[in-house]
């Protein structure tokens, strides 16, 4: 997300960008489950892969709202209208966009620790010990390229915004005002998250693709790309076990190293961005009928349908 935040609950998903004039726009709108989704919501592992493609179309959609809010010039036109945008260019955008970044994620996470296992492989005996060696690369693949564009100015900014959002979800399940002052006390890590998600997949790569042995090097090809969907529906599945579960003792340690990996993707928040996540926050509560959004009539707050 590009100086913003996205916010969701099972009905309504709301985006909260810093324009660049220093005002907060915001957009929200109803989710609507995908057809699949739809369709398999009772059924676990397929409900979790099909609700997971529902928040990558999600996080897309609102990350091209961002960019565009980010790149609007400071002043509107003279005649309050908005700019000219072509939706079926953004959607073609949107979906192009997810498309190659799911053949790249999976080509980097998953085939190419595979091509670097092969080279090993002679000197190892055991198959489960070859897709161990594979997970740790896997692993070590994830660790890399997350401290790698971590460096980097605008994933820096946007892993404050990461910490934001988390500092707010969490004041506000522990019933705390959201404040900025009273949501910056509180952590930046949760254990519903992303960086938790991909954590899950490594390690259930390693048991799933065990179970395979060490066929074929085309058929090993093909289950590390058709297996994705299964895998992240099993992550999906044993997240949500794990979060409602967080209070027995055993379910804090397995969410340990997930914690642990949230200090290389967030970062302390800027006051002004924790208000971001506050306002986005803010107008999910609004439009479930839970609060109205916080007040920042200082910010030009905007709200765009």
């Amino acid at each position: 997300m590009l100086d913003g935040v996205m916010m969701r609950s099972r009905k309504c998903v709301a985006t909260a960008v810093r324009h660049p004039a220093g005002h907060v726009v915001v957009k929200a709108e109803p989710i609507e489950p995908g057809r699949l989704a739809r369709a398999f919501r009772r059924v676990p592992v397929i409900r979790g892969a099909a609700a997971m493609w529902d928040i990558l179309v999600l996080g897309m959609k609102s990350l091209a709202f961002s960019a565009e809010v980010s790149v609007e010039p400071e002043e509107k036109p003279t005649n309050g209208a908005e700019p000219d945008g072509d939706d079926t260019e953004a959607g073609g955008f949107i979906w192009v966009s997810l498309g190659l970044g799911l053949v790249l994620g999976i080509a980097l996470f998953f085939v190419v620790p595979l091509f670097l296992v092969r080279t090993l492989d002679a000197g190892i005996e055991s198959d489960f010990v070859s897709n161990l060696v594979e997970g740790v690369i896997r692993l070590a693949i994830l660790l890399a390229y997350l401290s790698v564009i971590g460096l980097l100015p605008d994933i820096r900014r946007t892993f404050e915004y990461h910490g934001a959002e988390h500092k707010t979800v969490n004041a506000l399940e522990a019933g705390d005002e959201l404040t900025v002052a009273r949501v910056m006390r509180h952590s930046a890590a949760h254990p519903r998250c992303g960086t938790n998600f991909l954590l899950v997949v490594v390690l259930l790569s390693i048991l799933v693709f065990a179970l395979l042995g060490r066929p074929d090097l085309p058929i090993r090809v093909g289950s590390r790309i058709l297996l994705v969907p299964v895998i992240a529906g099993l992550a999906f599945e044993l997240i949500r076990f794990l979060a409602a579960h967080r209070g027995n003792p055993l379910v804090t340690l397995l969410l340990a190293p997930g914690l642990w990996l949230q200090a290389i993707t967030t970062r302390t928040p800027t006051p002004d961005q924790v208000e971001v996540a506050i306002i986005a926050m803010g107008q999910v509560l609004r439009s479930e009928g839970l609060a109205t959004a916080p007040a920042h009539a200082d910010l030009g707050l905007e709200i765009r349908a």
